[in-house]
């Protein structure tokens, strides 16, 4: 399982040479985005900034999903609410549609991905989580649905679930 040895007929089991980084890299390719990735977080585009922000520390996340019709339009984080609060802005007035990064500058997973490719675009951007999107098309048009989330504590609790594999 872990390709250490290589089975060979009429002589045995052999050791295989291979470096265990790359035992390691094979194991995460294996495992897809849909294994490790937790519930998303979405709102309306309408919605305020202050209730947005109340969202955000209510359900202990850093990044909130924005959606319009349930479709992905665009995604908000604690950068942008401090930026906003700091320019003492009326944060009960202003829709989070205003302040959010809007799609096509969100960078997202599916869920058939490797966990391995996914983790390569969160440090990539910089970013500490990912909407987990399906696709459809709707009047000629591709949309895209959130279904999860994958943050750098999923990948963590990737990484500790291996390490307790192998006690």
């Amino acid at each position: 399982m872990t390709a250490i040895l290589e089975a060979r007929p009429k002589v045995g089991y052999i050791y295989s040479k291979k470096p265990t980084s790359s035992i390691v890299y094979d194991y995460i390719k294996k495992i897809k985005v849909k294994d490790i990735m937790s519930k998303p977080v979405t709102l309306d585009e309408q919605t305020t900034v202050y209730n947005a922000i109340v969202n955000l520390f209510l359900n202990d996340v850093g990044t909130i999903f924005v959606e319009n019709n349930g479709c992905l339009v665009g995604a908000v984080s604690r950068k942008d609410f401090l930026k906003i609060a700091i320019g003492g802005t009326d944060i009960n007035k202003v829709p989070v549609g205003i302040i959010m990064t809007r799609m096509p500058n969100i960078i997202f997973v599916e869920p058939e991905e490797d966990a391995y490719s996914a983790a390569q675009k969160i440090i990539e951007r910089e970013v500490d989580s990912l909407p987990v999107i399906e696709k459809f098309t709707e009047e000629n048009e591709e949309k895209f649905k959130v279904v999860g989330k994958l943050s750098k504590t999923n990948i963590t609790r990737l990484f500790v679930k291996m390490g307790e594999e192998n006690q």
